[in-house]
């Protein structure tokens, strides 16, 4: 059975950082790249992120392109989302996803076959 338990998110003001992580269980992130996504309410889901299984390629979208980092712990089997300099805007329910991407590309997968449950982030003063 596979899983994806996010964990980290909550209350945080504005500037303020904060880490999400993303365990995987069932799967193994030397095989499968990992993907960022986050919706905000009345807003269409967004895909922030992502890192490749192999070599730990990265791409990040605009919106958070120098805010947040992306990183995975291939012993923990752990993929965390470093986010800083939060801003109101970037409040979401934030979810990891797992696809079979290309292993060494820095191209998202083009689908995902696994979703964690989401996280609440809040940014606010």
């Amino acid at each position: 059975q596979v899983q994806l338990v996010e964990s980290g998110g909550g209350l945080v003001q504005p500037g303020g950082s904060l880490r999400l992580s993303c365990t995987a269980s069932g799967v193994t992130l030397d095989d499968y790249a990992i993907g960022w996504f986050r919706q905000a309410p009345g807003k269409e889901r967004e895909e922030i992120s992502c890192i490749s299984s192999r070599n730990d390629n990265t791409y990040s979208a605009a919106s958070v392109k120098g805010r947040f980092t992306t990183s995975t712990d291939h012993a923990k089997n752990t993929v965390y989302l470093q986010m800083n300099s939060l801003n109101p805007w970037d409040t979401a329910v934030y979810y990891c996803a797992a696809g079979l991407g290309a292993p060494y590309s820095s191209s998202c997968p083009p689908s995902y076959d696994y979703w964690g449950q989401g996280i609440q982030v809040t940014v606010s003063s």
